[in-house]
């Protein structure tokens, strides 16, 4: 049902100043809606780099967080799994492509950290995972970001798009991934 801003206008205008408070407290609670508050109202200019920096210390805690699977590569998918669905949560509130593109490195970073022979694994998804992650961030820098912001993510794409090439050529989604950028 949609609402009518005017009389919601009206009763809010009706309420004491501690009774606002009360009720932004209140609706502050829910993650979402402080997440909103902040960028939109609270700190307009530093709002998205704090919900930045917050997401980057989740991601980094669940790189600490041990994952269960029957080999490395699953664990490595459950925890990509989980740093996706953060990076997720903080688009939603935030528009900023720049520091969606800056998550998705810093997970990208973490996985390419590990061995090569992590890569290469027929039966875990892990190399689609990151294909996947790698494409998106692909897309983000050439279709959505700026031309100029190409040129600080190319040497480190194409170094992985190397990497990825080299350990898994035989997944349709890193075939079709292109050779650099």
């Amino acid at each position: 049902m949609p609402r009518d801003k005017a009389i919601l206008k009206e009763q809010l205008a009706q309420l004491s100043k501690n009774e606002l408070a009360e009720m932004v407290l209140k609706l502050a609670g829910k993650r979402y809606n402080y997440e909103f508050l902040l960028v939109n109202f609270l700190d307009k200019d530093g709002g998205e780099q704090t919900l930045f920096e917050e997401a980057r210390e989740d991601i980094d805690q669940l790189f600490q967080k041990e994952f269960k699977g029957r080999t490395i590569q699953h664990q490595l998918v459950k925890k990509l799994n989980a740093c996706t669905k953060r990076i997720g949560e903080f688009t939603i509130e935030t528009k900023s492509k720049k520091l969606e593109a800056d998550l998705v490195l810093h997970v990208l970073e973490k996985q390419f950290s590990h061995p090569i022979n992590v890569f290469g694994a027929r039966f875990s998804g892990y190399d689609y995972k990151v294909g996947l992650l790698l494409k998106r961030l692909i897309n983000l820098i050439t279709k959505k970001l700026h031309p100029d912001y190409l040129i600080d993510y190319q040497d480190k794409i194409n170094e992985y798009l190397t990497k990825l090439h080299y350990t898994s050529n035989r997944i349709n989604t890193i075939k079709d991934l292109p050779k650099t950028i």
